[in-house]
């Protein structure tokens, strides 16, 4: 039925749905839209199946449900309850992207990628810093999925990050390694070993310092999606794409953003004018990224 409207529910376990999604529903072509907070996992099924059993079955792809919050875990497990209350013909359209994570991290690995200038990550040495943040370790989650020999690293403690690599063993079954870079020598030490730098952390911290990345000499790409001064991986600059370091050459947080932006607005288009159900998920997101990246770079 593609003459019924489409219609987007967006659920959050946090106080308020994010205003950014909301923009970039509206701006993807939502007119008809409405925000739930609070939602708690246990909800889910119930509210998916209000979503679903009040329309024909035939809108019931222009239905769609979009997961957001702050916890991928807590994403990935509230698309599970929705998907698995589902069935036909009453199956509606389902696009998780927590805090814009996946959107984000897919982003960032595809163009890690390609000034890598390989297809895939694979035998890379990739570091992981913000790791505990819901970008790095979806971030370190798509490297690990794309070949790369992944260390998520901790600035306080190993204890978060081991927790973390446990989680995502179990959830993704990808193998991640964990270590703690507490003082300026562990990092020089730790960065010596590195291919790729994946910086995620905190806004307007820097991680990784000019000596740091002097130390860095295999170092191949660093990418940071820090937007807010300074940089988290100094000599970075917003826009750069591709720029060079001291050893390598860096991938900026609004270049990073720039492509998150479009992979996003796509996603949200596609659930738009769907008239089959769809699910989006983190590979999915991916899939596209890459996809776009090779466009954005055939372009020029």
């Amino acid at each position: 039925m593609a003459t019924a409207a489409p219609i987007l529910h967006m659920i959050s376990p946090l106080p308020h749905v994010s205003p950014f999604d909301v923009n970039m529903a509206v701006d993807a072509g939502y007119g008809h839209l409405m925000p739930y907070s609070n939602v708690t996992l246990d909800q889910v099924r119930d509210l998916t199946q209000d979503m679903m059993f009040s329309r024909a079955p035939e809108a019931a792809p222009r239905t769609g449900l979009f997961i957001g919050g702050k916890d991928a875990g807590l994403a990935l497990d509230m698309a599970d309850a929705a998907r698995a209350a589902l069935f036909p013909p009453f199956e509606i359209s389902i696009f998780a992207d927590p805090a814009g994570a996946f959107t984000t991290a897919a982003a960032m690995v595809a163009l890690a990628e390609q000034e890598a200038g390989t297809p895939g990550l694979a035998g890379m040495r990739v570091q992981v810093y913000g790791a505990t943040g819901v970008v790095g370790g979806i971030a370190a989650v798509l490297a690990a999925k794309a070949g790369a020999q992944v260390v998520l690293v901790g600035h306080r403690d190993i204890a978060s990050v081991a927790t973390k690599a446990d989680d995502f063993h179990e959830r993704f079954g990808v193998a991640l390694s964990a270590v703690a870079a507490r003082t300026d020598a562990e990092k020089h030490a730790l960065v010596e070993e590195a291919d790729l730098i994946l910086a995620a952390g905190r806004a307007g911290v820097e991680i990784l310092s000019p000596a740091h990345l002097a130390s860095a000499r295999e170092l191949k790409v660093a990418a940071d999606v820090n937007a807010v001064p300074p940089a988290g991986i100094a000599g970075i600059g917003p826009h750069d794409k591709g720029v060079a370091l001291p050893h390598g050459v860096g991938i900026g947080a609004l270049a990073i953003g720039n492509l998150k932006y479009r992979v996003q607005h796509a996603l949200l288009r596609r659930l738009h004018e769907t008239d089959t159900a769809l699910f989006i998920g983190l590979d999915e997101a991916f899939a596209l990224a890459r996809q776009m990246a090779a466009a954005l770079q055939i372009a020029g």
